[in-house]
């Protein structure tokens, strides 16, 4: 498959700003505008990933921004995937260009949250399984972090200062990203001196809830060699899979696992399943990766998103972070932004920012957080109800 050109990228920087989420939205499409060189009457397509908490303009997110920035005729598309939508809509954007239906895209996601951790939209739902494990488990998205935090210590016998230890590098990481929330380098003593949560994950273990906004302006090969891009980052491979049954593995929201007793469990697991179709578009492997951005929605998930991506066998991810072979200078830097401990979560927005990231790394653009020598990049996340997200970039 041919790859696209990722001519230009913009962020609103993450934080809890208390504005409209349209207005983040805009600030990050005008930013990726002036680094694509892109006027914005020339944009053929706008994509935007919804966020279902603002009201009907966050369910039409492509329209929305379109006329925030002003009517100019460009088609649009709007994607809701939870936490993948950035990269539904990076797809869709994909889509259209290679079909030869566009030329030139943006790609654009943003967010306002409320206060404290994610919930269903008000309303009785008997029929939605996200409203019923709120009602019938009490589970919020913390309930789930622990109980797969407490599944890696009996499976391959995590501590809570591996755990930990994840915190303080992407706290490191993070502290060097203009565009993060949290700022702030933290010690092990102070991961264990932050209250507990969702036991055994702490305070400093847990992502926040966060406003922001990401875009991206994408084209063909053809548009950006015409428009003096001789060497562009470029989008290798995108995933957006789903779960093959069965599914052994809990995931948000569901209260149960697939039964494997009469049907035999597939070849990979689903968080393996979307890297591998990633990798399988690009024609590359783990051992090609320079760095990675991983949805750490806790610290123990990220060590499941190593093996996911297939940086290391089963159970030995946290030897990798024991080694520094994930920090800046290491091995495969994961997470170079500060990730999610850094950022917190702007649904809509996040998936997108995790490319920008990757982008200005391959550019050699990222400042003191630079991974040296980056060509490929691998960013990975996974939303509510099986929607994969996987992206290689590579230069």
């Amino acid at each position: 498959m041919e790859d696209i050109a990722v001519l230009g990228v913009g962020m609103h920087p993450w934080g809890k700003w208390g504005k409209n989420f349209v207005e983040y939205g805009v600030v990050a499409a005008n930013a990726a505008l002036a680094d694509a060189g892109v006027d914005w009457r020339d944009v053929q397509l706008v994509c935007g990933a919804d966020t279902v908490r603002n009201g009907y303009p966050g369910y039409v997110a492509g329209a929305t921004f379109a006329q925030a920035l002003g009517w100019q005729g460009a088609a649009v598309t709007s994607s809701y995937a939870a936490c993948a939508s950035g990269v539904t809509a990076l797809n869709s954007a994909r889509a259209q260009i290679l079909a030869g239906l566009a030329d030139v895209a943006m790609v654009i996601g943003a967010d306002t949250t409320p206060k404290g951790f994610l919930a269903p939209n008000a309303g009785e739902r008997g029929d939605d399984p996200d409203w019923l494990r709120f009602r019938l488990l009490g589970a919020t998205n913390p309930t789930y972090f622990g109980l797969y935090a407490r599944r890696r210590m009996e499976l391959h016998g995590a501590t809570q200062e591996d755990f930990a230890a994840v915190k303080v590098k992407n706290a490191k990481h993070g502290f060097e990203n203009p565009n993060a929330r949290f700022r702030k380098a933290v010690t092990l003593e102070d991961v264990a001196a932050s209250p507990i949560v969702s036991d055994p994950l702490r305070l400093l273990e847990i992502c926040a809830t966060s406003d922001g906004a990401a875009a991206m302006i994408v084209c063909s090969l053809d548009y950006a060699r015409a428009h003096g891009h001789t060497d562009p980052v470029r989008i290798a491979g995108v995933s957006t899979v789903s779960p093959t049954y069965p599914n052994t593995t809990i995931d948000l929201p569901n209260f149960a696992t697939d039964s494997a007793f009469g049907v035999s469990e597939p070849e990979r697991g689903y968080r393996a399943s979307i890297a591998h179709a990633a990798y399988e578009q690009a024609g590359v492997g783990p051992d090609d990766l320079d760095l990675a951005e991983v949805y750490d929605l806790s610290t123990a998930l990220e060590l499941d998103w190593y093996e996911a991506i297939g940086l290391c066998k089963p159970g030995e991810a946290e030897q990798l972070v024991r080694d520094g072979d994930t920090t800046i200078g290491g091995r495969i830097p994961v997470n170079p932004s500060g990730g999610l401990a850094c950022f917190g979560e702007a649904v809509p927005a996040q998936a997108i920012a995790q490319v920008c990231e990757l982008t200005w790394h391959l550019r050699g653009h990222a400042g003191a957080r630079q991974v040296d020598g980056a060509r490929v990049g691998l960013s990975i996340n996974q939303g509510l109800f099986g929607h994969g997200s996987c992206v290689i970039v590579r230069k």
